[in-house]
């Protein structure tokens, strides 16, 4: 080692940094990536919030506009129409019926015995008094000739009692025999007549099971299925029956009244009394037969708070059916009134109104007052006036003012221009937002 290199001063030594090295001091860039990633979400967030506050608002003044006609310059509203007129509007009372009929019979017999024949067919029309079916009557012949019998012996008995009383009474006017012996005879006579009036009595009951041997029908109307086949032993406590008779016409319908209708009915039926009741089926499109009113009640049904009611029906074609449902309609009076179609009438927070259409095509919105009401129909007691017309279809895309345009009629040339009239949307939109402020 030489000496000026020993007493040289030592320098440091200093290691460059690796290249791979990450620096010392990160937070910076991380700080400002993530300030990025807020700044550009929230502008997402307020491209498509505002996307869809353009598109809603431009639908709306769009409608705005076709609605205001040729101030907004877009597409005219089509409506329908009615013309306000005068009718006889019925005054109806709407009701569930069922279909009862006039008379129901269960033919049973009044004898027992083995039932021998049955001479009906199910579902046949029988008249009163057809035969229906036939019991063995041989043991109620014997009994009647038994009966007849011992009818005849007394009354022979009775015969010889009252000729020997003859000749008691004569024997007694000549004073040849006792009034004791007169008497006697006398108690005889009454005693056997007693016993034929008796004897009669039976022969009658054996004459009446005899023919009860037939059976008959007790009503005329449709027989149903039979209960029992020939060769059965059948006895007069079976409630079941051969089988059971409903009269079908004329057939009634019952049906239930509102209480609170009950006086309209009763006053109708004073002014009237053939009210006219109209039935329908269950879909109220097909109508069944046309009737009369018969008769209420004498009580409210607490339950329901109804009142059932009765109608009768000629149903000579049979369409209506025992114990099937029906809708009634029961005709009370026809008063004259002003009517539109019930579509014309809409109800607001206000009350109900119209909108009618004015001469310029216009609409105006008018409060009325409704009154009775049909299917079709309602009647309107304040309001409207014949001959104006309302708007049937369509009105809710209206308001006050609006022009309109009735089906059939020709488009104007500025709503027919499509693809212009679109390209001025946003120029027509905001004159239709002037129109509205002026």
């Amino acid at each position: 080692m030489n000496p000026p290199e020993a007493n040289a001063p030592l320098t440091p030594l200093v290691t460059p940094p690796a290249s791979g090295a990450q620096p010392t001091n990160p937070p910076e860039p991380r700080r400002r990536s993530r300030w990025v990633g807020t700044v550009i979400a929230l502008l997402l967030v307020v491209l498509v919030g505002g996307g869809a506050w353009y598109l809603t608002h431009r639908s709306s003044g769009e409608q705005g506009g076709g609605g205001r006609g040729f101030r907004g310059g877009g597409a005219l509203v089509t409506v329908g129409e009615a013309v306000v007129r005068t009718a006889d509007l019925p005054v109806i009372i709407d009701a569930l019926g069922t279909v009862i009929p006039a008379t129901t019979v269960t033919v049973r017999p009044q004898v027992s015995g083995q039932l021998t024949q049955i001479l009906f067919t199910e579902g046949q029309m029988v008249k009163k008094g057809q035969l229906l079916a036939q019991i063995d009557a041989r043991p109620f012949e014997q009994s009647l000739m038994q009966a007849e019998g011992t009818r005849r012996r007394d009354e022979a008995q009775l015969d010889n009692a009252r000729l020997t009383l003859e000749r008691y009474r004569t024997l007694l006017s000549q004073d040849s025999i006792a009034r004791q012996d007169v008497d006697t005879q006398a108690a005889l006579v009454k005693q056997l007549e007693g016993t034929v009036m008796t004897d009669k009595a039976q022969e009658g009951t054996a004459r009446l099971n005899l023919n009860y041997t037939r059976l008959t029908a007790p009503a005329s109307g449709r027989i149903g299925l039979r209960a029992v086949d020939a060769g059965n032993y059948v006895t007069s406590g079976d409630t079941a029956g051969i089988a059971t008779i409903t009269q079908v016409a004329p057939i009634d319908v019952q049906f239930a009244v509102p209480q609170d209708r009950v006086g309209d009915v009763l006053m109708a039926q004073t002014e009237n009394p053939s009210l006219a009741v109209t039935v329908l089926d269950r879909t109220r499109k097909a109508e069944l037969g046309k009737g009369q009113f018969s008769t209420l009640d004498n009580l409210v049904d607490t339950t329901t708070g109804t009142v059932k009611a009765k109608a009768r029906f000629e149903n000579a074609a049979g369409v209506l059916f025992p114990n099937q449902f029906v809708n009634v309609q029961l005709l009370l009076r026809t008063v004259s009134a002003t009517v539109v179609p019930v579509t014309a009438v809409r109800t607001g927070s206000n009350g109900d109104y119209v909108y009618v259409i004015n001469a310029d095509s216009t609409v105006s919105l008018r409060r009325v007052k409704r009154g009775l009401s049909t299917v079709g129909l309602m009647a309107i007691t304040d309001g409207l006036k014949d001959g104006e017309r309302v708007v049937t279809e369509g009105g809710d895309r209206l308001q006050d003012g609006m022009k309109v345009q009735l089906p059939g009629a020709q488009a104007p040339r500025s709503g027919a221009s499509g693809p212009r009239s679109g390209a001025s949307g946003p120029r027509s939109g905001a004159s239709g937002a002037s129109g509205e402020g002026g």
